[in-house]
Order: C-alpha cells, then structure tokens, then sequence
C-alpha cells in the first residue's frame, strides 16, 4: 500500500508540473484576457477545464493501453482480474482527485495575474 502512495503523491507533483508550467507559459494571454474584461473565476475555469481534457486524455490513453496489456499485467495482479471495472474506475476516480488537485493552485495563481504586469513582460 506504500507504494501506491508514493505513486500518487509523484503523479500529483507530475501533473501540477506539467499544469502549471503551462499556466506559466500562458501568462501573456491570461494577462490581456483579465485586461479586456475577463473575470478572475473565469480565468480559473479555463485554466481547470484545460487541466482536466489533458487528464480525459490521459485516462482515454491510459485505459487504452491497460485494456491491450491485459495479458501482461494478469500474471502480476493477484485476487483482482485484469478488467475488474471497480478498480479501473476506483484508480480513475482516485486520479481524477489528484488531478483537480494539482490543477487548483496553478488556477489560483492565473486568478491573481496582474494584466499590466503580464503584458509588459516578454
């Protein structure tokens, strides 16, 4: 079980790299969308719903490849079959978290952009 753990506290600083290098990368658009009249909860829902389509399209992959590595992975599973549905959508659920998770502090870091700030900076 302690691996699991750390398996999700590593996938969580993954996708909170990954989300918020993006957020990062974005701060010039964020910046002029808040100068011409975005709200800050607007700015958070964009930067959240573009989190959670990466994640769709991760777990779509990722179901993908479980589903055809099937008969590589049974050998190794124990007590659980290879297309147990409660443990893919548990795992799935449990990633999902995660996820909005590490999503939630890089949309709080684009709500407080400054626009004039962001604009002038290259």
């Amino acid at each position: 079980m302690q691996a699991y753990r750390k398996l999700t506290v590593l996938s969580a600083f993954g996708l909170f790299g990954v989300i918020s290098y993006g957020v990062r990368q974005r701060v010039r658009e964020l910046g002029i969308r808040m100068a011409i009249g975005a709200r800050p909860a607007d700015i958070a829902l964009m930067v959240l719903w573009h989190a959670l389509r990466l994640v769709g399209t991760g777990f779509a992959l990722g179901l993908i490849l479980a589903f055809g590595a099937t008969r590589v992975i049974a050998a190794a599973l124990f007590g659980v079959s290879a297309h147990d549905p409660m443990t893919l959508f548990i795992v799935a659920l449990l990633l999902a978290t995660v996820a909005v998770g590490a999503a939630y502090l890089p949309a709080r870091w684009a709500m407080r952009v400054d626009p004039m700030t962001s604009i002038r900076t290259e």
